[in-house]
């Protein structure tokens, strides 16, 4: 689970700012947002081969 330590005098919008760049590092956000839905097989297999294909035009 991700903690924010505050110190004393720290503000919570600098706690909600360093919560959601350690949410975005591990990974967090971007896991929740593929479980949103439900896709089949064949649409995962589709989109990873598009992502391979637009990384590879790239490097």
């Amino acid at each position: 689970m991700t903690q924010v330590r505050l110190r004393s005098g720290d503000s919570v919008d600098k706690a909600l700012r360093l919560l959601k760049k350690r949410l975005d590092k591990e990974g967090v956000m971007k896991a929740v947002k593929a479980h949103r839905f439900y896709l089949k097989p064949s649409i995962k297999k589709r989109a990873k081969s598009k992502a391979a294909q637009k990384y590879k035009r790239t490097r």
